[in-house]
């Protein structure tokens, strides 16, 4: 029988892998470690599935190679974690999980631009404080907005459909156009895409073009009371110089649902020890116009269903000698 090992593996995730396993009649051994902390007991298995946002240790690949494996599988749609080159050296294929559910990310997006349009972040500051008055509160209606979207690929590409849909002027910014969306989205470049919009959301991949994608600069080039919507990966934006467009202008709001240093900080209990640690991400946390979540945009029901059963169906290929559709050779 078949025998896969999954890591960091949450509550949520067991019934979907459970069915999976019983469907496939595999075996699926699970752990809430990180593979490099379970490194020993892939000596007993065909094949690896992972999700980590930290790099895995240089280590593990030799490793995986000597205990016979050919594979490792990240459920997740970034792959940064994995040095391509080390893991190709050892003669293992990589895989990821590119669209689990675009939606999911998009509609987050979606209900945190309503929030910065809607002046949420300060209307629950002034209740909480037992503050009513209006001054300073009026809102935008959506479709009398310009919505700027980077990276308009699946996600960004949903979410410019429903903020269409809603009525809002849509300008898009992308290094390849996809025409199919051209009726809906008007491409422009990246400075007028942030002179011209009332929201800018961030849908982009990491890589070495897009780290550091919005400074200091960039942060100038917006209109007064502009606000960030960041879904996509937290190096995208220089931390520093967006905490200083928060408080010296000219950004109004950001929404963030993942930032740089993210790592020890997002899906922990902080409530004792705090995030001091983090400087950047306790400072963020400490103004009263920044939204911040702790990178969960994708985490709904049927995107952790699609992240399991994929990236198991891309492992079972390998393993049984056949092409995955989402292998990563570059």
């Amino acid at each position: 029988m078949t025998k896969i090992l999954m890591t960091s593996v949450r509550d949520d995730e067991q019934a979907a892998i459970d069915t999976y396993a019983n469907q496939h009649k595999i075996q699926i051994i699970t752990s809430p470690a990180l593979l490099e902390d379970v490194l020993d007991q892939t000596k007993a298995v065909d094949g690896v599935v992972i999700q980590q946002r930290d790099p895995l240790p240089a280590t593990v690949y030799p490793t995986l190679r000597e205990n016979g494996l050919c594979q490792i599988t990240t459920r997740t749609a970034g792959y940064d974690m994995i040095d391509l080159d080390l893991a190709h050296q050892n003669s293992l294929k990589i895989t990821n999980v590119p669209a689990y559910s675009p939606r999911s990310v998009a509609e987050h997006a979606l209900m945190q631009i309503f929030r910065v349009l809607r002046k949420t972040p300060e209307v629950d500051r002034r209740v909480a404080e037992n503050d009513y008055r209006w001054p300073g509160l009026q809102a935008k209606e959506i479709h009398t907005t310009t919505i700027g979207i980077i990276g308009v690929g699946r996600i960004g590409g949903t979410l410019a459909t429903l903020l269409h849909a809603l009525g809002a002027k849509v300008l898009g910014y992308d290094v390849k156009p996809r025409d199919e969306m051209k009726e809906i989205v008007e491409y422009v470049d990246k400075d007028t895409l942030l002179e011209n919009s009332d929201v800018v959301s961030l849908h982009v991949d990491l890589n070495p073009t897009s780290e550091g994608l919005l400074t200091k600069p960039d942060f100038n080039r917006m209109k007064q009371g502009a606000s960030l919507i960041n879904a996509s990966r937290g190096p995208v934006v220089n931390t520093a110089d967006l905490i200083s467009a928060l408080k010296d202008g000219p950004l109004s709001f950001a929404a963030l649902d993942t930032v740089e240093g993210e790592g020890e900080v997002f899906n922990a209990d902080h409530r004792q020890d705090g995030i001091s640690f983090a400087p950047l991400v306790e400072e963020l946390h400490k103004l009263n116009n920044v939204i911040l979540t702790p990178h969960i945009a994708f985490f709904t029901n049927t995107a952790v269903q699609n992240m399991v059963d994929t990236s198991l169906d891309d492992a079972l290929a390998i393993l049984n000698g056949q092409e995955s559709p989402h292998e990563i050779k570059g």
